[in-house]
Formats: C-alpha cells, sequence, structure tokens
C-alpha cells in the first residue's frame, strides 16, 4: 500500500500517530553515538536495538515509523571517516525499519519515512554546527542529491526534511528531496528569539520564521514543526498559518544536545506532552510525534481519537 495510507488519512482529515525519537532512544538504550556522525553509523552494529524500537512504536499504533538515517547524510559521514558506507547504512535503515512492519502485521497499515536533513559538522559539546563551513559547504548540493537517491533506492514510501533551519541549505536539501519524485513533507525547527517568540533554530543568526517560507510550497504534502521546545510549537504555528494553510505535523524535542550526546536531564513528563498534544490536535494538527528526547512512553500518550479538531 505504501504512502497510500497516509494520503487517504490525509484526505479523510483522519489522526496521523507519529513515532518518537530514534537517535537518542538508541542512546537511551545504551547504544553508544559517534563522535562526528552522532546516531548514523550505529545500524551496522545495533540494528537489533533499533528494531526494538521501531517495534515498540508500531505497537503503539503509530501511522508513520522513521528510519534511522537523519545523520547519515554524506557529509557527517564523511566527517567520521565513514563516506565510504553511506549507501550501505542507508539500506540497513530502511530494511530495519521495514523488517519491523513485517514483524507487527503492519504492512498495509504503516509508512516507512526516510529522514533527510542539512546536517553538517557540530562543534563537540554543542548542538551549533561548525561556523567556519559556512552555509553551504563544498559538496553539500552532491551530498544532498546522493542521500536522497540512496533513499528512494532503499524503497522508503515518503522523506521527511527534518531540522530545517538554514534556508541556503534547506533550499538545496529540498530541490533534492522533491526530485526523487517522494512525497515530501518539510519539516522546520525554530528557537527562542531575543523577542521571547520563535525564530529559525540557527545559532548563528537571528533569522524569523518567515524566511524559510518560500521554499514550502505545492512540491511539499505537508509541514512539519519538529525539533522544537514544545512551549514554542503555538507561536511557530500561527506564524506558518499565516503562508501554509496545508496540512501541518508537529513532533517537538525535549532536553537538549551536546555532541555527541543528548542530555536527558530536563526532558518534559509524558503527561506534560500529553497536554500539549491534546492542544495541538484542538489546533487542528494532524500529525503528531516525538523528536529528540521524547520515547515509546510519551508516544504512547498520545490522544486517542482518529480525526483532528
Amino acid at each position: 500500500m505504501g504512502h497510500q495510507y497516509i494520503a487517504d488519512k490525509l484526505r479523510n482529515n483522519d489522526f496521523v500517530r507519529l513515532d518518537g525519537a530514534t537517535g537518542t532512544e538508541l542512546e537511551r538504550r545504551g547504544v553508544p553515538m559517534d563522535a562526528d556522525a552522532w546516531c548514523g553509523p550505529s545500524v551496522a552494529e545495533h540494528g537489533d536495538v533499533l528494531r526494538d524500537i521501531h517495534i515498540e512504536y508500531l505497537n503503539l499504533g503509530c501511522d508513520v515509523i522513521t528510519a534511522n538515517t537523519y545523520a547519515s547524510v554524506p557529509g557527517m559521514l564523511r566527517a567520521a571517516g565513514q563516506e565510504q558506507n553511506h549507501s550501505f547504512l542507508i539500506e540497513r535503515a530502511v530494511a530495519i525499519a521495514r523488517e519491523a512492519v513485517t514483524e507487527c502485521g503492519r504492512e498495509e497499515t504503516s509508512v516507512v519515512a526516510g529522514s533527510m536533513s542539512h546536517m553538517i559538522p557540530h562543534m563537540a559539546g554543542t548542538d551549533t554546527v561548525d561556523p567556519t563551513l559556512g552555509d553551504v559547504p563544498p559538496r553539500f548540493e552532491e551530498d544532498c542529491e546522493q542521500h536522497a537517491s540512496a533513499l528512494l533506492a532503499a524503497g522508503v514510501d515518503m522523506i521527511l526534511l527534518e531540522m530545517m533551519f538554514n534556508p541556503a541549505r534547506a533550499a538545496i536539501a529540498a530541490s533534492a528531496a522533491c526530485a526523487t519524485d517522494l512525497p515530501v513533507w518539510f519539516g522546520l525547527s525554530v528557537r527562542e528569539g531575543s523577542h521571547g517568540g520563535p525564530i529559525l533554530f540557527d545559532k548563528h543568526a537571528e533569522r524569523p520564521v518567515s524566511d524559510i517560507f518560500h521554499l514550502i510550497d505545492d512540491r511539499v504534502e505537508a509541514v512539519g514543526i519538529m525539533h522544537s521546545r514544545a512551549d514554542l510549537i503555538e507561536p511557530a504555528l500561527a506564524e506558518i498559518r499565516t503562508h501554509w494553510s496545508g496540512p501541518v505535523a508537529v513532533y517537538p524535542d525535549s532536553g537538549h544536545f551536546e555532541m555527541p550526546n543528548w542530555n536527558f536531564n530536563d526532558v518534559m513528563a509524558p503527561s506534560v506532552f500529553a497536554d500539549y498534544a491534546q492542544r495541538w490536535r484542538d489546533l487542528g494538527c494532524f500529525a503528531i510525534g516525538g523528536c529528540c528526547g521524547l520515547g515509546p512512553s510519551h508516544i504512547e500518550l498520545l490522544p486517542a481519537g482518529t480525526t483532528t479538531g
């Protein structure tokens, strides 16, 4: 059935349950993170843990599970000395997700999304990209095309453009993803600006959310607000609604990144996440899940029901 299952839900205004974190959930379960490529290379030796995570989300009724391909972009693997493993890591991550879907008997009711970021190397111990690389590092366009093509070849049902916040890099990533002709969701990330409201996540500049609106057009099926603090979702949604009237997905994070590890000390309680999720449902968000720091115990408490408010 592939992506048609989600397309039918969109057409019928039915609620879509997304999964929660993958990379930070791997870490929480003891999988070591690579100093340069975070969770990307983990599928080579820890596929059994990844499969268990996917299965747990599927057993909670998730309609979309995301293959562990966010940090496997060629540029990150190059920094880790593993660029030659790019195709293998993508194929393996997608295959593990497919195995989980089959094991759970969810072939007709769940889809596998491929994650595609514009992630570039971070400064150690921070969630901030290396500023010496500039907005668009050398080979970045080639890397995005290679990553999108690998996701298509591996057989994902759709592509999630995740953590889009740099307009220059996001434009290149979006072009590569849309060139596959797979359904594409555009996931942007925000942080708190000096005025107290949401701005694009870029730590090197205060960019208004509207700076990325020119990339959100009829090439994409849905817009997501993801890897963002829960309390910033509603004001970010209000800004997005001035430009986009189509489906909106929400999957926040909780905690913070200290490359290559996630700090779980201040992760919100599942009950707090559930209260936020109900509010987002009431505001008409058609799909809700979790990003970094938010695992199965959070997804378990997503609001019941089938239709958005």
